[in-house]
């Protein structure tokens, strides 16, 4: 962020998938003896359930490359991972987008992309830049963050939760749905953010308050924040009653675009000292069948006009810096000044150890 983002699946209206029957590369053609076949015309996608473009955009592509863009979706973001590692060599597609700071480590470890650097790169900063071999490449930026139902709030006269202590007091008990980071991005980046927070051992003496002051847990953002949150769209029809979800600092702009009618003022907040930075990446798939037309795809998503259609999409933010936020981000929109970060090593080196552990306290 899913927005990641990471996220909004139920709320926008995202590309319909389409599979794209095999096609060999080039180099495989010749070593087949048939360099005469024509060169692949589609450039496969896959991705999270939450992506999304403009058709127009992705007209924009076909129109400068020839390729027609097919997107297949594979679950949450790491279902989405697991799936590549499992297909490692023989991938379903050309370019995987969605891979996140979280789950990156275990991308790159089991050698699912190939090297590629992007044309258009320095116009990313160096910050986003977490992989100096280039085997992927960064697409967007999101912070996962508790949101708040505010009229929940206000109709109880009690202010909503600003921090990550907050939410364990007992004021707030029985209040908070958390996504399990097994199974979800934002669900493991909440986690990481209260590791990052607290420390390797603080954080889960910090998650046994949690447990204690009622918190609940599902397995996807969907169900999180279009079931159980009373503040959103989806959660007042299906009633929920939790007003404290762990979202996105961009989920107050989505709120207001697709309300009917639509609000002046966005009908959630965000608990801004709850939030974990996280950062979306793309990459060229070992095995890709029409790498040439992947690597053009590579490029034309941190092209400015991606960048400036990303948010409106997928509610993310884009990286490149001469792309611009549209009006409805920076009306309704939070800035995060102070996210939790975690390097990407020490989150290789603990992830699965944490998520174990949590499991353990907080499921089991």
């Amino acid at each position: 962020m899913s927005i990641k983002k990471a996220a909004v699946v139920a709320l926008v209206a995202a590309l319909g998938v389409t599979t794209l029957a095999a096609c060999g590369s080039e180099d495989a053609r010749e070593a087949a003896g048939k360099s005469d076949a024509p060169a692949p015309k589609n450039v496969t996608l896959v991705t999270h359930d939450s992506f999304a473009a403009s058709k127009e955009v992705l007209a924009d592509f076909t129109k400068q490359t020839g390729f027609t863009v097919k997107v297949l979706k594979a679950g949450d973001a790491g279902e989405a991972v697991n799936k590549e590692i499992l297909t490692k060599g023989s991938p379903q597609g050309d370019v995987f987008f969605g891979v996140d700071n979280t789950l990156l480590s275990r991308a790159l470890d089991n050698g699912i992309f190939v090297p590629y650097e992007a044309k258009g790169l320095d116009r990313v900063p160096e910050a986003y830049r977490l992989d100096k071999e280039h085997r992927v490449t960064p697409v967007d930026s999101g912070d996962i963050c508790v949101n708040y139902d505010k009229k929940y709030f206000a109709d109880k006269k009690l202010a909503p939760p600003v921090t990550f202590d907050d939410l364990a007091k007992p004021a707030y008990k029985d209040l908070l749905v958390v996504e399990n980071p097994e199974r979800s991005s934002p669900g493991l980046g909440f986690l990481l953010g209260t590791a990052a927070k607290y420390g390797d051992e603080g954080w889960q003496d910090y998650w046994k308050k949690l447990k204690a002051n009622g918190v609940k847990t599902v397995d996807s953002w969907e169900l999180a924040y279009n079931q159980e949150f009373s503040g959103s769209a989806g959660g007042k029809q299906a009633k929920g009653d939790r007003p404290l979800v762990v979202s996105y600092a961009s989920s107050p702009p989505v709120e207001v675009l697709y309300g009917e009618p639509q609000p002046k003022v966005a009908p959630t907040g965000v608990s801004t000292g709850t939030c974990f930075r996280q950062t979306e990446f793309a990459g060229l798939l070992n095995g890709a069948k029409n790498p040439e037309g992947g690597k053009a795809l590579i490029d034309f998503l941190i092209s400015k006009k991606f960048q400036e259609d990303m948010p409106l999409q997928m509610f993310v933010n884009p990286v490149a810096k001469d792309a611009a936020l549209p009006e409805l981000f920076t009306k309704h929109g939070v800035v995060v000044d102070k996210p939790e970060t975690m390097a990407p090593d020490k989150i290789a080196a603990n992830r699965d150890a944490w998520i174990q552990q949590w499991s353990s306290l907080v499921v089991k």
